[in-house]
């Protein structure tokens, strides 16, 4: 939040005030547009003023409070980084790869040198691909090269969460959707064609003919438009139930014999697998049918696709510039790359994210914060529990299910309590940067292997502790909180309970809340997906959840483009339920109690205001259409109006009435918690 400096000055004994001075803790009124009604449009009351004074950069499709933070994350990991390069560090120590990795990635000299020249031998092997071969090429491509036709994955198993089973998921796509490929209007058909001359540039780049590279551009797109004809839409794919197909080694054998399976998962370091979940069974059909079918040249184009376009980013500039021209210009609406040291940045810390996120934690991540999250947590599970004691519609066997489950969740704050150990992964400064990402893939894909049919370990973390986000995992029944969203505006020790409990509060509410929306009341207390609920209860519960999509589902985002209430239905759920929960548990503080006013506003609508403030972005057109159609979060806007819509106490908050736009009938308001 920016400080504005006030002067005084002292003219014929006349004081002359300049502007008073910002906020620096909570409800900053330079934030907010006071020309707009809170009943109008309270996305832009509560944050318009941000978005007026943080027009959007070149290099963003979408700018808001979390990319704001991550620009400072970032400010302060290059210092950690500058600071770790003027240090010496033996070879095979955390900080010998770290610096390595970034100065290789910085390297633009020695990057355009060596153009496209890391990936010729690679490229050499797709060429020489033959049939007769076919299962060894696909598992030595699976190991570093991408995930051509198929890929698969380790991860705790849906029906018993502390063993670890093998996924498997069909089909590759270079556009972000489904619809991408299959849609038919003017400005559809523009994106696949411009699709398809990405994918010839790429191919130029990498060496080969133009005529070579159009045919190789035509090959790859028509095998990923099989794939999305046979894809379940996004919306569909939220029944994790229909992504649950177990098959023995010996099914797979039969339904999609193209792979010698018993041989690819032995060269893959399973030898002794003996069943896999399959994700879309429609879509590994195609994908036996392409292997079987397509001719050599066809694959080799194919494989050959893949391992330049993963390559992009850790190539020559013309690679990287190719690559944002397509993918940040025409699909998301950026009209500047991020600066080099950002994009560098980005590589150790992908690569080596815990090591990374050690060193972020001991410089910047305040312990007090860790104890004072907890407080507001079971703060925020006390008000959950009486949220589900309080339900009407939820019968009392249900209800006991739920509050079991509410007082298993595990919390985790902060930062991991084991870190994770990269010490058998090496960092050769005399390699490519190309070679460098290879062996890390290597190294990652093994690592992942390497936890099946073994015990679940409860302590990882999925996400790195500089990461400006928060998570809820059903297969853990746990919330975790980064350190790096610990921080103004998300949360604040010296800002007033009502603007933290309306937008950290919230935070910790979304993620409780997700334990119990649509996908996540189908997993249990220990994380086994088991239907807890008794028929009546779901077919209620349901009954008000479509028609929170169908509020949703009305939405026009730009044009014919309406927003995807299915798609959205549980982080709409878990925004609704933050929010009740978050109010109730701030209406127990002595603040709420008390009711004095803070500059100009009551405790409520400070609550209000701090939720609103935390959502404030500007978007790209492009970015806009394309969150709405690969996301399951809702634009900004419509997370703070849409939602808010529905709650009682907000249009009490502001005196809000039937006149206002904003105002829904209570007949048509949905609560699902």
């Amino acid at each position: 939040m920016k400080k504005v400096i006030t002067t005084f000055v002292m003219a014929l004994a006349m004081l002359l005030a300049l502007p008073v001075p910002a906020q620096t803790h909570g409800i900053n009124r330079a934030d907010m547009d006071l020309s707009v009604k809170p009943g109008d449009d309270f996305y832009r009351y509560a944050g318009g003023g941000w978005m007026k004074a943080n027009p959007l950069k070149a290099e963003y499709s979408s700018y808001g409070v979390f990319n704001e933070l991550a620009e400072k994350n970032r400010e302060q990991l290059k210092e950690l980084f500058d600071n770790l390069a003027k240090e010496p560090h033996a070879p095979g120590t955390v900080g010998q790869k770290v610096t390595d990795l970034f100065a290789l990635a910085m390297d633009s000299v020695r990057l355009n040198r060596e153009g496209a020249g890391p990936l010729q031998r690679d490229l050499d092997w797709a060429r020489s691909f033959t049939k007769a071969e076919l299962t060894q090429y696909i598992a030595h491509a699976h190991k570093s090269l991408g995930n051509p036709f198929f890929g698969i994955g380790v991860e705790a198993d849906l029906t018993n969460s502390s063993i670890n089973t093998l996924y498997m998921s069909g089909g590759t796509s270079g556009l972000p959707d489904r619809d991408y490929y299959l849609k038919t209007d003017a400005e559809s058909k523009k994106i696949q064609q411009a699709y398809r001359d990405y994918l010839a540039k790429m191919f130029v780049l990498a060496g080969y003919k133009a005529k070579d590279a159009k045919r190789a551009a035509a090959t790859i797109y028509d095998i990923e438009y099989r794939f999305a004809q046979a894809s379940m839409t996004r919306a569909e794919q939220r029944d994790i139930s229909k992504l649950y197909n177990p098959r023995t080694v010996e099914e797979l054998q039969r339904d999609y014999p193209a792979i010698n399976w018993r041989q690819y998962f032995t060269i893959m370091g399973l030898p002794s697998m003996d069943k896999v979940i399959l994700e879309q069974p429609k879509v590994m059909a195609v994908a036996n049918e392409l292997m079987t079918t397509l001719s050599e040249r066809q694959i080799r184009d194919y494989l050959a696709g893949g391992i330049i376009t993963s390559a992009s980013g850790y190539l020559s500039d013309d690679f990287g510039e190719t690559s944002f021209a397509f993918y940040g210009k025409m699909l998301s609406g950026q009209q500047q790359r991020r600066a080099r040291w950002k994009r560098a940045m980005g590589i150790p810390n992908g690569v080596l994210g815990e090591a990374v996120g050690q060193l972020y934690v001991e410089k910047y991540f305040a312990g007090d914060s860790k104890e004072k999250m907890l407080t507001l947590i079971d703060n925020l599970r006390k008000s959950l529990a009486a949220h589900i004691a309080g339900l009407d519609w939820m019968s009392n066997e249900t209800k006991v299910n739920a509050l079991v489950k509410l007082n298993s969740f595990t919390v985790k704050v902060g930062y991991p309590d084991k870190w994770r150990d990269y010490s058998a992964l090496s960092i050769d400064p005399q390699l490519s940067l190309y070679d460098n990402m290879k062996a890390a893939s290597v190294w990652a894909t093994n690592r992942n292997l390497d936890k099946w049919n073994k015990p679940v370990d409860k302590e990882e973390w999925e996400m790195t502790p500089q990461t400006v986000n928060a998570y809820y995992n059903p297969l853990n029944n746990e919330i975790v909180f980064p350190a790096a969203i610990l921080q103004a505006p998300f949360f604040d020790p010296k800002a007033d309970d009502a603007v933290n409990y309306g937008a950290i509060g919230v935070v910790i509410g979304h993620e409780m809340t997700h334990g119990f929306d649509d996908q996540g009341r189908t997993f249990d207390y220990q994380g086994n997906m088991v239907d807890w609920w008794t028929e009546e209860d779901a077919a209620r519960f349901n009954e008000a959840a479509e028609k929170l999509a169908a509020q949703f589902d009305k939405i026009i985002i730009s044009g014919t483009e309406h927003a995807n209430g299915h798609l959205t239905l549980g982080e709409n759920i878990a925004d609704q339920g933050g929010l009740r929960i978050a109010y109730d548990a701030f209406l127990k503080t002595p603040q709420a109690r008390a009711g004095k006013l803070i500059d100009g506003f009551t405790p409520e609508q400070r609550f209000y205001l701090s939720y609103g403030r935390i959502w404030a972005e500007n978007n790209t057109p492009e970015s806009e259409y394309q969150q709405t159609k690969s996301d399951e979060h809702s634009l900004g806007r419509n997370r703070v109006n849409a939602t808010l819509r529905n709650i009682d106490t907000f249009f009490k908050a502001f005196g809000i009435d039937s006149s206002a736009p904003m105002w829904l009938d209570p007949a048509e308001r949905t609560v699902i918690r």
